[in-house]
């Protein structure tokens, strides 16, 4: 399966270090993952949550990364954030899966797909193919709203 990540240069290792050190929203700090995205556009929209409201001031390092992994993800049960969080620890711990899968909160049509460093199976996960990526490029506005007088689009 093809999974994707949209992260800041110096961190497009898959090693799980930053949430080991800080923790993640799935995992408690001290255990390594790495958080993919089973579709481009959720990683998009995953990062820009995190991102400063005025994008001119979002970090210029940006990459969108990608790599394929020959597993299937763990469906992780998700009533309420509680039941992931723990589900997501064991997991972690206990090392059975390579990959498990939470629906977004975000884009509830796509997964988190959370990687596990330390499983067996880690070795052998390409690295990140990537390239620069920019949201005031992704996100500029259209000329047409200017041509037309259309204003801000608040809807799709």
């Amino acid at each position: 399966m093809k999974l994707w990540r949209l992260t800041r240069a110096p961190f497009v290792a898959l090693d799980g270090k930053g949430a080991e050190l800080h923790g993640a929203r799935y995992a408690p700090p001290g255990l390594p993952v790495v958080s993919l995205a089973s579709e481009v556009g959720l990683a998009v929209l995953v990062a820009l949550r995190y991102q400063p409201q005025d994008l001119a001031q979002a970090p210029g390092d940006f990459v969108l990364g990608w790599t394929e992994v020959d597993a299937v993800p763990v469906r992780v049960p998700d009533p309420d954030e509680n039941t992931i969080r723990a589900f997501v620890g064991e997991w972690l711990e206990t090392r059975r899966s390579l990959l498990a899968a939470v629906r977004s909160k975000v884009l509830p049509e796509a997964d988190v797909v959370l990687l596990n460093p330390h499983h067996p199976d880690a070795a052998s996960v390409c690295p990140l193919t990537y390239r620069p990526f920019s949201f005031a490029d992704c996100l500029h506005r259209p000329p047409m709203l200017d041509r037309y007088g259309l204003g801000t689009i608040t809807s799709l």
